[in-house]
């Protein structure tokens, strides 16, 4: 069986997109294992079905690096709306795409009829523990202390359609994310395990974070579209920025524009095609 697909990247979050509107993807578990390994497969962070949707122009399924099956992915929905836009599946500028975390809606930015930048509606962040969840006797959890293989980290639980939890730190550079990230990612208090932002807030740049992401699935990320959501909403609510101003959050991968308001998060950001291909299965 040959597979047609296209690699691309949004902010170095890099997946590999089936199109589903053309093509039947079996076992997509089993297949994201296989083709996100860097030595012997495509490489990547996951795959990323663009299937035909009866409620919006289409619908996104993503698989992590390990298989498991994520609600939604930031980075790789703008990549979605790229290829919807460049395919001429939907014309126009507006785009809706359904998820497990519901449907959400895109704004392509254009620059000589080319798709530069979409900014995705994220919709309202989450803070009750049940629903993140997180198995505390705490509704909402804003800078809490927790202890994580014998250190105490002061973390703030939020979900943007995937768990998100958000660690300030003065310095982000020496930390070593392959040993704390299992740790937050597999901690009891996290039944469905979590992602984990570690923060730091840049005191030369205005409006800017500084930020490194540990993914349940697929371990350092360049970056995280949903886990930069969430830092910006931590550190508006926990009195670093105000509401309603664009925040600059600075990946490994490169810079998100993140502006969470009273009724949404809106995030803004690149995507990029990285090459075409065929996949004999």
């Amino acid at each position: 069986m040959n597979l047609k697909f296209t690699k691309m990247q949004g902010c170095g979050n890099d997946y590999i997109y089936f199109d589903c509107f053309s093509q039947n993807i079996e076992n997509p578990q089993n297949l994201s294992v296989k083709l996100s390994n860097r030595h012997y497969g495509i490489g990547g962070d996951g795959i990323i079905l663009i299937c035909p949707s009866s409620i919006a122009d289409a619908k996104m399924k993503m698989f992590n690096a390990d298989g498991s099956e994520g609600k939604m992915c930031g980075n790789g929905i703008r990549c979605v709306g790229k290829y919807l836009a460049d395919n001429n599946i939907v014309n126009g500028d507006e785009i809706t795409i359904e998820t497990l975390s519901g449907i959400k809606s895109l704004k392509i930015n254009r620059k000589d009829d080319e798709v530069q930048s979409l900014r995705v509606d994220m919709g309202k962040p989450i803070f009750s523990s049940a629903a993140i969840p997180v198995n505390l006797n705490s509704e909402r959890i804003l800078n809490l202390p927790l202890q994580v293989a014998g250190k105490i980290y002061k973390i703030t639980c939020i979900s943007m359609g995937n768990p998100h939890c958000v660690v300030f730190v003065d310095s982000i550079d020496i930390l070593n994310l392959d040993e704390i990230g299992p740790n937050f990612e597999n901690h009891e208090i996290f039944p469905n395990k979590i992602n984990t932002e570690f923060v730091k807030i840049n005191n030369t740049l205005p409006q800017t974070l500084t930020m490194r992401v540990w993914e349940r699935g697929s371990g350092e990320t360049l970056a995280c579209g949903t886990g930069a959501c969430a830092a910006v909403v931590a550190a508006v609510e926990s009195g670093y920025f105000k509401k309603g101003t664009d925040i600059t959050a600075k990946l490994r991968g490169g810079d998100l524009i993140v502006n969470y308001t009273d009724e949404t998060v809106y995030m803004t950001g690149d995507a990029k095609k990285v090459f075409e291909g065929v996949m004999q299965i």
